[in-house]
Parts: C-alpha cells; structure tokens; sequence
C-alpha cells in the first residue's frame, strides 16, 4: 500500500514538531510554545456503553483561566475511548473499543472532518481497527497512516489515510504472542499504546511487561521489527502509556499495574531504548488498591505527570537534565474518581483530569516553576469522560 501524504497549504506553525509524541505534548497542530489568543477548542473522547455519554463532546477552554465549557457534542460513535488529530488539525480520528465489527469481531476507527470555523466535526469514513478494544490511536508526522493498539485483539494495526484524510480499510498488522505473569491482566498479549517518533514506532504491551520497537518504512506504510527492538520490563509491570521528552533523549512508562514509572534513555542514532531507574507513583505508606493509566510530560520537559486510579491523584516528578532520572515531589487528588486520562494545555498553565467514574473534568493549575499543582475550582461534569485533545479555534 502506497500512499500520497494528505496535506494542505498551512503556515509552519500549523504544525506538530518533529512526530506526534502520544498524549505527551498533543497541542492539535501547533507547537506547545505558541501564545494562544481567545479561546480552545477541546474535544472528549468517551465511553458510551451504560454511561449515558451521546459520543464524543465539543468543548471550549479558556487558557487564562482554566474554565472548560460544553459546546456540543457528536453522536453515532461507540465508546470512542482514545483521539487524535491529524498534524494539520483537519481532521479527528477516534477509536471505537468495542468487539463487535465485521467477521474478526474487530474494533472501529471513524474519521471526522473538523469545521474550521464551528469546530463541528463531520463524519468522513469509517474502517475496522485490525483487532478487538482499540485502546490507543496516533497519527504519523506524515499524516498518511494512522496507527492502532488493539488491546484484546493482541495486535498493532497501520491504516492508510487518503487524500480526503479519510481513513482506509484492511490494515497492515502486526501480531503480538507470549503472556505475562500476572493473572488474569497478563493472560495474553495486550497492546495498549502506540508512539510513532521520526523512524521507528514503539508499542507498550501490558500483557507482555514489554516495550516493542518496531522500524518504520514510509512508502508502503509498514512497519518491521529490528534486532533487539524488544525491551523487557519487570515482571507484573504492565507498561500502559508512554511520554517522550522534547529532546526524544528521554522516554518514560508508566506501568498499570506496579503502579510505577520507568525512565528509559534513548538513542538519537538507533532509536533504542535503555531502562534507567523506576519510581512509585504512590505515596509511602499506602496500601489501599490502585492502578495506573496516563502519562505526560510538561512542554519544559522539565516535569512528569502520571494518573493514578484508586488513589485518584496525580502524581508529579521532576526530571533531572543530564540523567533524565524522576524525582517524585507531590501527589495531587484529581478531585473525582479513576483519572483514566489527564491533559496538559499547550501552555503548559493547566492540568485537565479526566475522571471516567465521577464524571467530571477538574483542571488544576500548573506552577511554572516548581510545576506544582493546585486547585482552580473550574470543573464539567461530562459523562465517563477518559481522553481530551485540544485543537486550535478558528
């Protein structure tokens, strides 16, 4: 499969630097530094499912002061858990985590064309995601593939995107295989997130306490494994999302179930990655149940943020400029419950916590300097609320 990047005459700002670097600094095409003017536009990724959500929520933020409000919402999509925006913010992927499309009971993915002026977002195609529960959804630097962890279908999927931005059927897969030791979580392979970073592609894999690096072939939009792309992380981690620092020096995990963060150095020249040390997301002297789930780092690559669920808080570690080592400085409640997924504004002022079980979406003010959180008092309650992406208004 040979694909034309899809593009359109933008100013250079318009664009992401360098890859889409997961949730880690997903501003919806412009660069984290700008100076934002008026308000943001935000959209909201949900479950569906017996929670009362109509889809995915249109929302506006103001970046003075932090007030996130509705602004509408589009329906028809099941459980769209996980967005990404195309590098020119034209267009929004969503995954669907369900199992029940086509023969293979895959899950979905929906493209939507976004209105430049109402944000209204315009259903454009629709393709099977190559495997069941899609968890996690990112879009190439190029803007001609999206790509797939399939969290139960044990595989990794690579859509084609057409001139239109519309994606494309029958995916390009790769299949995951072995199991991991902690039952029932680790009972097969379970992808959950998928970073494309210049030419190589990285995969945690929950079930498999592992980190796959795969290379990257542009033309056909393909990816290979290369020799000794797979990093081994302790037994009954369970690696969940990843954050790569600007400098692509520096990468982290945060593993579900160990409830901590791995550092990882990485090589400019291979790609390859180096495990370096690991941190408790939880406070001493906690016992009560949790889990991990979201990880970002702050635009300054100087902080690292990860969501713990149970403690429902927000861990904060600061990141040592030679080493790239983790210092944890504070944990913060999220002021609801099961933080599944947080966000950073592109400023870098805010902190939006997704709580998926209290319904609510609390954002908490950012220190520029100690990169500290506290309470701003703004909160929306959205219905089990688990992704934000932001996107520049018109």
């Amino acid at each position: 499969m040979h694909l034309r990047p899809w593009t359109r005459p933008l100013a250079r700002r318009d664009f992401l630097k360098g890859s889409m670097m997961g949730a880690a600094a997903l501003v919806g095409g412009r660069p984290a530094s700008a100076q934002q003017r008026g308000p943001l536009r935000a959209y909201v990724g949900t479950y569906t499912e017996g929670t009362g959500s109509e889809g995915i929520y249109h929302c506006l933020f103001d970046p003075a002061t932090g007030v996130l409000r509705l602004d509408g919402a589009t329906k028809g999509v099941r459980n769209p858990s996980f967005l990404a925006l195309h590098p020119n913010g034209a267009m929004l992927y969503a995954v669907e985590e369900v199992n029940d499309r086509g023969a293979d009971k895959s899950g979905g993915v929906v493209a939507f064309a976004v209105d430049p002026a109402s944000g209204t977002l315009r259903e454009r195609s629709r393709a099977l995601s190559g495997g069941a529960h899609p968890a996690h959804i990112s879009v190439h630097s190029g803007g001609a593939h999206v790509l797939v962890a399939n969290y139960s279908g044990a595989t990794v999927a690579v859509l084609g995107v057409d001139r239109s931005g519309g994606v494309l059927s029958a995916p390009w897969l790769a299949r995951h295989q072995w199991v991991g030791p902690v039952r029932p979580r680790q009972e097969a392979p379970h992808p959950h997130s998928i970073y494309p970073i210049g030419e190589r592609v990285y995969v945690a894999d929950l079930g498999l306490d592992r980190i796959f690096t795969y290379g990257w072939d542009a033309a056909t939009g393909t990816l290979f494994p290369l020799r000794d792309a797979s990093l081994s992380l302790r037994a009954g981690d369970g690696p969940r999302h990843m954050a790569f620092h600007p400098q692509r020096r520096f990468a982290y995990v945060i593993n579900e179930l160990s409830s901590t963060i791995t550092s990882l150095r990485r090589d400019p020249g291979t790609g390859g990655l180096q495990t370096t040390g690991t941190v408790s997301t939880l406070p001493a002297g906690y016992t009560g149940r949790n889990s991990c789930a979201h990880i970002q780092i702050h635009p300054n690559g100087r902080f690292v943020y990860g969501s713990n669920r149970g403690h429902d808080s927000i861990v904060l570690a600061e990141v040592a400029p030679d080493t790239g080592h983790l210092t944890v400085v504070q944990h913060h409640p999220t002021g609801g419950a099961t933080p599944r997924n947080f966000t950073l504004d592109p400023s870098g002022r805010f902190l939006l916590a997704e709580n998926q079980r209290t319904g609510s979406i609390v954002t908490l003010a950012v220190d520029p300097t100690s990169g500290r959180l506290s309470e701003t008092g703004n909160v929306l309650q959205i219905p089990a609320p688990v992704c934000l992406v932001f996107a520049p208004s018109a």
